[in-house]
């Protein structure tokens, strides 16, 4: 455990401390966070989302159906619970806030800190390398596009003063995107039994190398330029994704006899913090940006606790119920 905390949460905390710094001393501003967002939002995080998706193979899809079908039904099912109660449990809310929480609290940040938090639990595997790539399809190239779906809907409904509006309107934005697209069209490419030539990767490895780093530092500036907000809704969306999420995972894959390590890797994936894709999103549409970006910063801090714990709790159930 504490080779993640030191390999994987503390570069966050020191990355984002550095932003927060630096927007405080007045060396970049909120509009700067947005510039940043941008480069990350159409550059660096459609080249990430690509490439790592591309990198599977369809028989890693296949090879446990299990898995991928649990994947699927659990984080979908938490990322439209989260849409729903931020959008019609608060008065103070809209549909477009319930977009951007569902896109923070109800997706795990398995691009960023996958493997740089299972391999050291569970060893550099194949195993550990299919379960990253199944969340990361299901969070990227599904969770993504539905939630820019909601989220342009919602805006273009407030455009047109709460008229009615064409469905796909939305959608077609949303997909237009690079964000979007690069993952679908990713998944479309490992689908079709097509073999990504290792030669293609580097042209993509320098602009993704941007990705995570630029991502946490604009989230601490962005920290910067607001009001810090750990409020009932900040904290709630705490609960969603460190309790909410992988207790689900953990019901549903014991009730379905999944295998007992795909399991313990999964229920992990599902307790990691809140995707930093979501705050990219939320700056670059400026909408719910304070207390997204508060829970976001409070999960990772919590996260130290709930790692641990998560893995000793699937390891009492895993004995007891597999």
């Amino acid at each position: 455990m504490l080779h993640i905390i030191l390999y994987a949460i503390v570069p966050i905390m020191v990355v984002m401390l550095a932003g927060y710094i630096s927007g405080k001393k007045g060396i970049f501003s909120g509009d700067d966070a947005k510039k940043f967002n941008k480069v990350v939002l159409d550059y660096a995080l459609p080249a990430a989302l690509f490439v790592s998706i591309v990198d599977a193979s369809r028989e890693m899809l296949i090879k446990d159906i299990k898995l991928s079908l649990i994947s699927l039904v659990v984080i979908m099912f938490c990322f439209m619970l989260v849409y729903y109660i931020y959008s019609y449990c608060f008065k103070s809310l809209n549909k477009a806030d319930g977009a951007i929480m569902a896109l923070i609290c109800g997706s795990p940040t398995i691009g960023f800190l996958g493997f740089a938090v299972l391999e050291p639990i569970f060893g550099t595997t194949p195993y550990v390398a299919l379960v990253v790539a199944i969340v990361g399809i299901v969070v990227n190239a599904i969770g993504i596009p539905v939630g820019l779906s909601l989220l342009n809907a919602s805006k273009s409904q407030a455009a047109s003063n709460g008229k009615k509006t064409s469905i796909w309107g939305p959608v077609l934005h949303a997909l237009a995107q690079p964000v979007a697209w690069a993952p679908i069209l990713a998944v479309i490419w490992v689908i079709a039994g097509i073999p990504w030539p290792a030669w293609a990767s580097p042209s993509f490895d320098l602009i993704k190398g941007a990705n995570a780093s630029m991502a946490v530092f604009a989230a601490g500036l962005t920290l910067s330029a607001v009001k810090i907000n750990i409020n009932w809704q900040g904290i709630l969306g705490t609960i969603l994704k460190l309790v909410v999420m992988p207790a689900l995972l953990l019901i549903v894959g014991i009730i379905f006899k999944m295998d007992p390590l795909n399991l313990k890797m999964l229920v992990v994936a599902g307790a990691l913090p809140p995707a930093f894709s979501g705050i990219i999103i939320a700056s670059e549409y400026d909408t719910y940006v304070a207390t997204g970006t508060s829970s976001l910063a409070l999960s990772v801090v919590l996260f130290m606790v709930f790692c641990p714990l998560w893995i000793w709790i699937t390891e009492i159930s895993v004995k007891a119920f597999l």
